[in-house]
């Protein structure tokens, strides 16, 4: 039966609002660490303060991103950190060339789909673990990053790098027009597939919907957005380095957790992701501000992580 748009409208916000149940909880949390955290550093609340802050927030919320569509699929990347590694030394190496910024960033951005596509293709293709594919592929993308720039080097022009990482909120705008491409995305027919494709592959497939396209086209997605994350890193230093992404495989993990994305697949929206990342990302400067030691740091970020794992299940139980 074909509905009137009044009928669609009356019955989109209802289940947006249901959607957004299980985050009401996290958003109230990242509205105390803002407030925490502006308390701590009033000059947030300044351009230049709020350009800088989601300068260090970006790249983790893309590889949040990036994480969030492995797991919605039922996969996991341990890949990422290698790949915005790969990112920030292709951009390196070939902006202050002859390839310039555009040809540079058609570059990072090629090897990011390249490595998800393959990846994707050998996962779904071949039946492989996700976890061990993308374990392997680390070593491989790794290793790449090392061959193009043996060790810290290269040159992001500094137009760029200003741009990018000065005191305008430039990181932001990109951020929000990422967000906005992701909603055009799911209204595709191979985004609509990406739920079902984690929730219930073997029934989505057997009701037609294209779940082999869904899971590599996410895998793609998922390279590009991680690449994307290293170019932002070496404008934000100026230069390339090829282990700059490691720690961001394990924190894309933890913003992915935090934000409510399971590991099963189908569960979990990327707004909660983002959310989960911002979190991270203010609990990081929060604890810098008091005083943590790096090691306090990690013993704090770990158990605040158990305790958003272990919070959904002893609801469970409870009922």
């Amino acid at each position: 039966m074909n509905r009137s748009p009044e009928q669609s409208a009356a019955l989109y916000w209802p289940v947006q609002v249901n959607r957004n149940n299980g985050l009401v909880g996290l958003f109230a949390v990242v509205l105390l660490f803002v407030i925490a955290y502006g308390v701590l550093f009033p000059g947030l609340f300044t351009l230049s303060g709020f350009a800088k802050f989601t300068q260090s927030w970006f790249p983790l919320a893309l590889v949040a991103m990036a994480q969030a569509l492995m797991m919605l699929t039922g996969g996991i990347n341990l890949a990422i950190g290698a790949t915005v590694s790969l990112g920030a030394v292709i951009a390196a190496t070939t902006m202050s060339g002859p390839l310039g910024v555009a040809g540079g960033g058609a570059a990072v951005a090629l090897a990011g789909l390249a490595i998800g596509a393959a990846t994707g293709l050998i996962v779904v293709k071949l039946r492989l673990p996700a976890i061990v594919v993308t374990l392997a592929g680390s070593f491989i993308v790794s290793g790449a990053a090392l061959l193009i720039l043996p060790r810290p080097g290269g040159a992001v022009p500094d137009w760029l790098s200003n741009l990018l990482a000065g005191n305008t909120p430039t990181a932001f705008v990109i951020l929000v027009l990422v967000a906005l491409l992701w909603k055009l995305y799911m209204a595709t027919p191979v985004g609509l597939s990406l739920y079902a494709a984690g929730d219930n592959p073997v029934g989505a497939y057997r009701s037609g919907v294209p779940v082999d396209a869904a899971r590599i086209a996410a895998y793609a997605i998922s390279g590009l957005l991680s690449t994307g994350a290293g170019l932002f890193v070496a404008a934000q230093t100026g230069s390339g380095d090829p282990v700059i992404g490691t720690a961001f495989t394990l924190n894309s993990i933890a913003a992915a957790v935090l934000g409510g994305i399971g590991f099963l697949g189908g569960q979990g929206t990327m707004r909660g992701a983002l959310a989960g990342s911002l979190l991270l990302s203010l609990m990081i400067s929060v604890m810098f501000f008091l005083g943590f030691t790096p090691v306090a740091q990690y013993v704090a970020q770990g158990l605040i992580i158990i305790g958003a794992v272990a919070l959904p299940q002893l609801r469970r139980l409870k009922r």
